[in-house]
């Protein structure tokens, strides 16, 4: 599916430029429009002068980015406490192609749940893109690696992915399995369906034997050079006993790249 309506959460970090700066590059691509959600915890500076400042300085800040575009909205939906914070974000991505949210950061600014981008990505039923609180991104797709398992989430991920890795220098699928041989016929499905969209791939199989998948995710983007991780949120990726969304928060928690995640 194509990507023409697109969100974006605001804060008043100043990682929410960067994400700005991503949106809006995205919007151009894809001739999308880009709602701008500002919402952080209410208490009780939902009246006061702190939050006031906070919203006239991020709705100022989003209209002078998007001043180019032909479609943009900046919305406030703070209210109430953490919960209903939480509740109006995921009814608003719900309506979106993509979202874009920022990696917590427990040192930064954002007056916001840290669980916010788990909840999002676990309850929206929307992909769901992620910036690091580190590094510039202004293009992103060029260079994925894509984590696969042959489950609903990988297969969800890889495919609302399409959009930003059309037209890719290289792309590399990372595949998990108990088998060798399962692990490839897998992957020969996936090179088939990614080349019918005119995507190469290089694939690599890593047989599951021992604990450490997503640190061997995060060793691969920095080997191969990716610019962005897809993969399936709150899955499994080899251990069955291994409570869901495990590797969500590992990735989450630790990532170096925007990371596309569906659930």
């Amino acid at each position: 599916m194509p990507i023409k309506n697109l969100m974006v959460h605001l804060d008043q970090d100043e990682r929410t430029a960067a994400r700005v700066e991503l949106a809006v590059s995205l919007a151009r691509q894809h001739g999308a429009r880009l709602l701008g959600v500002f919402g952080q915890r209410a208490q009780a500076q939902r009246v006061g002068v702190a939050y006031n400042e906070a919203r006239e300085a991020s709705k100022a800040a989003f209209e002078r980015a998007t001043a180019d575009l032909p479609q943009a909205e900046w919305r406030d939906i703070n209210r109430g406490s953490d919960a209903e914070l939480l509740r109006h974000i995921t009814d608003l991505a719900r309506h979106a192609d993509l979202v874009v949210l920022g990696q917590h950061d427990e040192h930064g600014k954002a007056n916001v749940p840290e669980e916010l981008v788990a909840d999002v990505i676990m309850d929206c039923g929307r992909p769901v893109l992620v910036l690091p609180y580190i590094g510039d991104f202004t293009e992103i797709g060029k260079h994925p690696l894509i984590a696969w398992n042959n489950a609903r989430e990988a297969a969800r991920a890889l495919n609302d992915a399409l959009p930003l890795i059309q037209g890719c220098e290289k792309a590399h699928i990372l595949s998990f399995a108990t088998r060798l041989a399962e692990g490839e016929s897998s992957c020969v499905e996936v090179e088939r369906h990614l080349a019918t969209h005119g995507i190469k791939v290089k694939t690599e199989v890593v047989l599951v034997e021992d604990f450490g998948i997503m640190d061997l995710i995060l060793n691969r983007i920095t080997e191969r050079g990716a610019d962005l991780l897809v993969m399936g949120a709150h899955g499994h990726i080899g251990f069955p006993f291994e409570s869901r969304g495990t590797g969500t928060r590992h990735i989450l928690r630790h990532m170096t790249v925007p990371v596309l995640m569906s659930h």
